[in-house]
């Protein structure tokens, strides 16, 4: 079954911009199009797609539309592209997590910024999340740590982060315990609510919660806190490396570390703007990532 062009573009304008009156707006047309839009498509099939909530939501057979839309939006830009009515580059919307962003992925940031054509809208978001995206229609490919891929979507392997515990000499020395740290008053930074790889390290030390825990929402100042003696925290081997061998932080905990696999996952679909971003996140990954 095919489904009514305009009908598809009004509900991924909603769930975009929240309203009906804001993705009127986007479509320049008026609510009363957009509203009608949207009940000559759920008179198709059959059931609502979209939730009249503030902000506007779809409901589980809108989300496969939404889905649908934006794929064959990113299709339609392609062959527009291809026979020079499309003046723009191609946008692909990319879900990254926050670590590999400031570290591996920037090499297909440099490789992507070298060529012409193709516009990135990166999102934010940890690995463990970043399916969730996916399968709304959100993002047309994500860095993930998820191995099984999303319905409508391919997977692979990168490699994996490896991450130890580490921190500023000073900090480390100031709350020693004999020949080990004192990890239940020792100050920890915490990248976010999703983030539980300090507490997962905490747990095999016999630590439920520490006394003080720093919140630091982004990779860069997260380190940047780590080096300079806020607390303590697990940072990535791109990170963490330079800095061991230039004093600036010591790994603790002996040889402990946590290793996260990352996949890429994209959507099933014949697109030349995908293939090509797959291409350069492999060679990134490969150059960077374990394996």
């Amino acid at each position: 079954m095919s489904y009514n062009a305009a009908a598809i573009d009004a509900l991924v304008a909603i769930v975009d911009h929240g309203t009906f009156d804001a993705a009127a707006r986007a479509l320049h047309v008026t609510p009363s199009a957009v509203s009608q839009r949207i009940r000559a498509l759920e008179r198709e099939v059959g059931q609502v797609v979209v939730r009249r909530t503030t902000p506007c939501e779809p409901t589980e057979a809108g989300t496969a539309l939404v889905r649908l839309g934006r794929q064959v939006r990113l299709l339609d830009d392609e062959a527009r592209a291809s026979i020079g009515e499309q003046h723009g580059p191609v946008q692909v919307t990319v879900a990254v997590n926050a670590d590999s962003l400031a570290t591996w992925f920037r090499d297909v940031l440099a490789e992507v910024g070298a060529t012409a054509g193709l516009a990135l809208r990166l999102v934010v978001e940890d690995q463990a999340y970043s399916a969730q995206l996916l399968r709304g229609g959100d993002a047309l490919a994500a860095v993930t740590s998820d191995p099984v891929p999303v319905q409508g979507c391919r997977s692979e392997r990168l490699g994996f982060l490896r991450y130890r515990p580490a921190a500023a000499p000073q900090l480390a020395e100031r709350w020693r315990k004999g020949n080990r740290q004192d990890w239940q008053r020792m100050p920890v930074v915490v990248f976010n609510a999703k983030d539980d790889l300090q507490h997962e390290f905490l747990a095999t030390r016999g630590v439920t919660e520490p006394d003080t825990a720093h919140l630091v929402p982004t990779s860069a100042d997260f380190h940047e806190a780590v080096r300079l003696g806020l607390g303590w925290g697990m940072l990535p081997e791109p990170q963490l490396l330079p800095d061991v061998a230039s004093g600036l932080v010591l790994t603790l905990g002996g040889r402990a570390h946590r290793d996260v696999h990352l996949y890429w996952q994209r959507w099933r679909i014949d697109s030349a703007a995908l293939a090509r971003l797959s291409d350069a996140v492999r060679r990134a990954a490969g150059a960077a990532l374990r394996s």
